[in-house]
């Protein structure tokens, strides 16, 4: 287990209190890291900190934070440091996708919370932790991408152009910030049954189409994307930067 083992890292994961988040902080957490569990509503993000600190005394706090506000994400960051001290690990897994459909159906305002939340949110939050990490010449970032930024799509196609953008900067990134041993790398799940996609499996047809050329003939659960996070902070991954990792059942082969 050394190489994935995280003793000693502290970990901030957005969008922590259900799904892919909440899996990974999980994971983390029982790989021996101490992890920030944030999200929108506190109580929820609560509940998970619970969760883990009865399994791990004191490796989780619970800090609520938007996406939309840079001060609410920079006093996030200031938390998980007061807690924890400096930052190892930053995932940026928390996204927004308020419209199902075409483009020539997206509103302006829906569009730009798409950009907002999904691009700009990730560049100020890599922004917060990028300093110290540089400095100490350690760090990794993840971004959960998406196969919707691999190819085109007729039902999400905003959230799509911006998870090809999160990989782009991932790429950009990892040209600026390898000098300093810092890494930086995309998780791309395909569909995983989480409430936030549940517009995508919930729907039969939907459903249908989007296992139809899975190689495994199924969707995705939230902790079968956990393990890839936890390779990408560890040190099992220390020779790997500015990759895209898709974890999607066989979809996009």
């Amino acid at each position: 287990m050394s190489l994935f083992d995280m003793t000693g890292k502290v970990a901030v994961i957005t969008g922590s209190s259900r799904g892919i988040g909440e899996a990974i902080a999980h994971e983390m957490a029982d790989h021996g890291a101490r992890v920030v569990i944030t999200g929108r509503n506190l109580a929820p993000c609560e509940s998970v900190a619970a969760a883990i600190n009865a399994r791990h005394p004191g490796a989780a706090i619970a800090v609520s934070s938007s996406l939309s506000s840079k001060e609410s994400l920079q006093a996030m960051i200031d938390a998980g440091r007061a807690a924890f001290g400096t930052i190892d690990v930053l995932v940026c897994n928390a996204a927004s996708n308020p419209h199902y459909g075409p483009m020539a159906t997206i509103t302006d305002e829906q569009f730009r919370k798409t950009l907002d939340n999904n691009i700009v949110a990730q560049h100020w939050l890599i922004q917060m932790v990028a300093p110290d990490m540089i400095a100490r010449k350690a760090g990794s970032i993840i971004i959960i991408s998406s196969i919707g930024g691999l190819r085109g799509t007729p039902i999400i196609g905003a959230y799509g152009i911006t998870k090809a953008a999160d990989i782009a900067m991932c790429r950009n990134l990892a040209r600026e910030l390898g000098p300093a041993n810092v890494r930086i790398n995309c998780i791309a799940p395909g569909l995983v049954k989480t409430d936030f996609a549940r517009g995508l499996w919930e729907n039969p047809e939907n459903l249908k189409h989007s296992t139809s050329n899975a190689c495994l003939g199924r969707i995705g659960e939230p902790h079968e994307i956990a393990g890839a996070a936890v390779y990408l902070a560890s040190d099992a991954s220390s020779f790997m930067t500015g990759q895209t990792m898709v974890i999607d059942g066989g979809v996009v082969v």
